[in-house]
């Protein structure tokens, strides 16, 4: 199966930014941003939320959905047998896209769903679920769970749950007051307790790049599991787990130019087969009687039910066309933008940039706090002109609690925004302090 078009105007062998005529061209692949609201192009610079699908996408599911649609893995006829070659096919390209086998890549529907399966495979282990193949992902009373004070609710709440149901401790890496993870308490947290950690690659309100070879470091030199959040990271920068070295790893096709609905968990391969089931039910068993089952290997053992298949091939085809813009040109074009947003908005009176002071690479997204205008005002008026941004605890409460804050708001730019769209944020930033404060 061929998407109907393809990104082509760049070298993925190149790591400079891009041009701003190569966007102009890239931007032609996505119908909606030619979007007017409030009688103003609309300026979107929301991808930190969700990002905009091109045509390549849109297609590929169409035509999946048109030509294709079969249940996979359940079909000994043709249409079946088709529709499970590009499921798989699917799954190779996120495992190449990501640096690891295919049989480590396990569906879900979105990163949430992948952490949390995580989270309740280690919980059944615990429970004795998984016989002595599991023993090494029991979690037992003393023994500690380590997240941060940065994460999305995502990547804080199951291992909340996972310490209730288990026993066990969470611990947390507390940030400095530029909104870094304390590395220096990190390494005293992380000890011979420690059994698990969790982090996110990329911060959803600071975007900054967080030291991984550091916190894994520290986690496998005690024999600690490490999960990472690479919600953040995927989209924009070229991401290999193995050189990372991480055991567990996320990501959410919706971030990454792809569908909703679907997801992926990486997961080391001697892992996944020692890990009991999360979900239980069709596809994922061998043998059935009214008493007991006997599941399938992985990753079929953790794919229970009916697919998201034409959510599957869309994902294909976003990271094929990220592959064919190239990783490095993306993250180098998204360095630019994160230092633009941070370096305009910090230079306006009043407005304090989260995270401006931390001194590490970041990708092309801000949240910033305005004295005296609430972030839903300020994303109100720039709504008015066009501009979509998204405010609120962005799901990090702690992270804005540690800071002083209730709320932030937040731009972030991908691969289709231009330097322009990023200067119109700015000028509406100052523009909002302007009106608020002479309504005032």
């Amino acid at each position: 199966m061929s998407t109907s078009r393809e990104a082509d105007v760049v070298a993925p062998s190149s790591d400079s930014p891009l041009t701003d005529a190569e966007v102009r061209r890239l931007r032609e692949d996505f119908p909606i941003l030619q979007t007017v609201v409030h009688g103003h192009p609309l300026v979107y610079l929301d991808s930190g939320a969700t990002s905009q699908r091109p045509l390549a996408v849109l297609d590929a599911e169409r035509e999946f959905a048109t030509s294709l649609n079969a249940a996979v893995h359940r079909g000994a006829h043709t249409l079946a047998a088709e529709a499970t070659e590009v499921f798989e096919d699917a799954r190779a390209t996120v495992a190449r896209f990501i640096g690891a086998d295919e049989g480590e890549i396990v569906w879900t529907s979105n990163a949430t769903e992948a952490i949390n399966l995580v989270a309740y495979a280690i919980s059944n282990a615990s429970l004795g679920r998984g016989g002595a193949a599991a023993e090494g992902l029991r979690l037992r009373e003393g023994d500690e769970i380590v997240t941060t004070e940065m994460e999305h609710h995502a990547n804080l709440i199951p291992w909340q749950e996972l310490a209730a149901r288990t026993g066990a401790t969470l611990r947390v890496i507390p940030l400095d007051d530029h909104g870094a993870l304390r590395l220096d308490v990190a390494a005293e947290l992380i000890g011979e307790r420690t059994r698990l950690v969790a982090f996110t690659h990329v911060s959803n309100v600071l975007g900054i790049i967080n030291p991984v070879e550091q916190l894994v470091a520290m986690a496998h030199r005690v024999g600690a599991l490490v999960v990472l959040d690479a919600c953040q990271s995927a989209p924009h920068l070229p991401l290999d787990v193995r050189a990372l070295d991480v055991d567990f790893a996320v990501l959410s096709g919706h971030k990454m130019l792809g569908p909703t609905g679907v997801g992926a968990l990486y997961g080391r391969r001697a892992l996944l087969e020692a890990m009991p089931p999360f979900l239980t039910g069709g596809s994922m068993i061998t043998t059935v009687t009214t008493t007991e089952a006997e599941y399938l290997p992985p990753p079929q053992r953790f794919e229970a039910g009916t697919q998201r298949v034409s959510q599957v091939v869309a994902l294909a085809a976003a990271i094929d066309y990220l592959t064919a813009v190239g990783m490095p040109r993306i993250a180098a074009h998204e360095a630019a933008f994160g230092a633009r947003l941070v370096d305009g908005l910090a230079a306006i009176d009043g407005v304090r940039v989260l995270g401006a002071g931390i001194e590490l690479p970041r990708v092309g997204l801000a949240s910033f706090d305005v004295d005296g205008i609430h972030s839903h005002d300020v994303g109100q008026f720039l709504d008015d002109r066009g501009i979509a941004v998204r405010v609120g605890h962005h799901c990090a409460q702690p992270l804005h609690r540690r800071l002083g804050i209730t709320s932030s708001t937040r731009a972030s730019t991908y691969l289709y925004n231009t330097e322009a769209e990023v200067d119109a944020v700015i000028d509406g930033v100052q523009g909002a302090i302007d009106f608020f404060r002479r309504g005032a």
